[in-house]
């Protein structure tokens, strides 16, 4: 924020926006809360703002976040103390309505809802938590209206990632973070710096005949391309449909123009009614977690992990049926023909789950995962580092939806005044799911690749693009190539639905590992990208037993599975 607001002069803002919401820390700051420990607000945020809090008043700069978590009303004491202190005239204002705990305890009792789970299916009287904290998305109005009576700094705790600019593209990583395209950013450094360090911060340039320019911050690192802003595009939407509170995006006919170097044009996008209902995410105690980790070497990976896993069972065996989840993950392979230990070592992750603190107490799984060690194959070492092997809370995530008319939006002006945002006047139904592609328009996998030559074996990631994201317990991913005509139809041909599953290999199976059958495939002929949404995954990012939980499907698209790619088809082979 520092960088952003002393570089005014060269880089005129006006709106500086920050998104610290996620479902980790939604459940986090929740948790705290309830249990009393501490101030659940974001405080990287106060580290941010405070430097920049001289240049935000000398240049005018109007500030949007949320990062009052589920504090919201004591940082914006805070933030205020703090703009105090530095005798700066700045105004604060926050936004309340979105805890709402209360409010679906009243509707589920009165029987107005039965809140369906939106990833799952199931009803919140099925689900086998209590939740103790409920969140919902708000919209951007609070905020618009908070500015127009001069605001100068607004905090929000949820809000919806549009809200604080609502029609505006949010692009958190438009400038080159989480880009597949990463290695061509090596060497797009700014002054004497890598290109991979220091990778700019996005500015929305928008009019008010709702022309979007997207562009960075000069001096910055990285770059802004077609490419960068459609795998931000992809990042977490679910279909051609993106709902707010204020507003339901079309992004059906959505694309981009490159005008000059780090300056993309963004059109087409349509605009609909809001829902009825809003997003809700509600945090319920979970239960425990704790996990050991083994470092098996050298030759015979298979046969070792079988040896350590059956040994240690064993001694858990007193213990395990009070244990809700027991698993041994293989992360990694050792290097074909390794050169060094490292390469030749991977880890064995022993994880499981309880109810209760006592149920994984050491002498329950750690120390039954660490007695083997006089028994157990050749050089097996245990890692050292023993804090993950003692029980630590998690937290179950359910999300749902909530009708606008139970939420009291509401804007706390610094004089002690409020303004209360009322609920959308016209929404529309949408339907539950997002719109599929017919199958009959996607070429089957097997009938078109070979129309476009010889094929060699390769990662598809050699020439295509993508980005994942997630929400709650579903995750997307969107693939794209570089140009359109044949290399768009060669993409079509390869990633039909039987294609997507087949690539997804062993992660997709019902019940088991990541990804379920709940598939579904959009194509989207002005970006080039064909999408794939809503496979269902653990409990969401908090529960989530994965190694890469929050950010769960982002790494499906690291190692997704070699497919036959065309040698003479349409593009050249490339490592990008």
């Amino acid at each position: 924020m520092a960088m952003l607001a002393a570089n005014h002069p060269n880089d005129p803002i006006d709106v500086l926006t920050g998104d610290w919401m996620s479902e980790a820390n939604m459940t986090a700051r929740a948790t705290m809360k309830m249990a009393g420990g501490g101030d659940a607000y974001e405080p990287s945020f106060i580290e941010a703002l405070e430097p920049a809090l001289n240049d935000i008043a000398r240049y005018g700069i109007k500030v949007a976040v949320n990062a009052g978590a589920s504090d919201t009303a004591l940082l914006a004491k805070v933030v205020t103390d703090l703009v105090a202190t530095k005798r700066l005239s700045l105004k604060v204002a926050w936004i309340s309505g979105d805890e709402v705990l209360p409010a679906v305890q009243r509707a589920q009792k009165e029987g107005r809802s039965d809140f369906t789970n939106i990833c799952t299916g199931k009803l919140l009287a099925d689900w086998n938590f209590t939740p103790v904290y409920a969140q919902a998305y708000l919209g951007g109005l609070g905020i618009a209206a908070a500015f127009s009576h001069g605001a100068d700094i607004v905090i929000c705790g949820r809000v919806s990632d549009a809200s604080p600019v609502i029609g505006a593209a949010y692009c958190s990583y438009v400038c080159g973070g989480n880009f597949t395209g990463f290695k061509s950013l090596e060497e797009k450094g700014a002054g004497a710096g890598p290109g991979w360090s220091n990778l700019g911060f996005p500015i929305a340039e928008i009019s008010s005949s709702g022309q979007v320019i997207i562009t960075k911050n000069s001096g910055s690192a990285g770059a802004l391309t077609t490419q960068t802003c459609t795998s931000q595009l992809l990042y977490e939407i679910q279909g051609p449909y993106y709902y707010n509170s204020d507003v339901t995006a079309l992004l059906t006919s959505i694309s981009f123009t490159q005008l000059a170097p780090n300056r993309v044009a963004l059109h087409g996008v349509g605009a609909d009614l809001p829902p009825p209902t809003t997003k809700i995410g509600l945090t319920a105690p979970g239960g425990y977690q704790a996990e050991v980790h083994w470092y098996p070497c050298g030759l015979d990976i298979g046969a070792k992990i079988r040896m350590l896993e059956t040994q240690i069972r064993v001694l858990l065996q007193p213990h395990i049926q009070n244990f809700t989840l027991l698993q041994f993950q293989l992360l990694g392979l050792p290097a074909e023909n390794p050169q060094t230990q490292n390469e030749a070592t991977v880890d064995l992750r022993i994880v499981a789950q309880a109810p209760r603190a006592e149920d994984l107490s050491p002498g329950k799984f750690l120390r039954p995962c660490l007695d083997v060690i006089m028994q157990a194959f050749p050089g097996a070492t245990p890692g050292l580092d023993l804090r993950l092997g003692f029980p630590r809370a998690v937290q179950e995530y359910y999300v749902t939806l909530l009708p606008h008319a139970d939420i009291q939006h509401r804007v706390h002006l610094w004089d002690g005044s409020g303004l209360d945002i009322a609920p959308p006047r016209r929404t529309k139904v949408w339907p539950a799911r997002q719109p599929s592609t017919p199958q009959s328009s996607v070429v089957a996998r097997g009938e078109g690749v070979q129309g476009f030559g010889p094929t060699v074996h390769g990662p598809l990631g050699w020439i295509v693009h993508a980005r994942s994201g997630d929400k709650g317990s579903n995750c997307n991913v969107g693939f794209w190539v570089r140009r359109g005509g044949d290399e768009w139809e060669w993409l079509r041909s390869l990633l039909s639905m039987e294609g997507v599953k087949e690539l997804l290999g062993g992660e997709y199976k019902a019940g088991a590992k990541i990804v379920s059958e709940h598939l579904s495939l959009y194509t989207s002929p002005s970006l080039r990208v064909l999408f794939s949404g809503t496979p269902v995954l653990h409990s969401g990012t908090v529960l989530c037993v994965l190694v890469t939980l929050t950010a769960k499907t982002r790494r499906l698209v690291a190692w997704f599975a070699e497919s036959e790619l065309n040698r003479t088809g349409p593009t050249t082979i490339l490592t990008q």
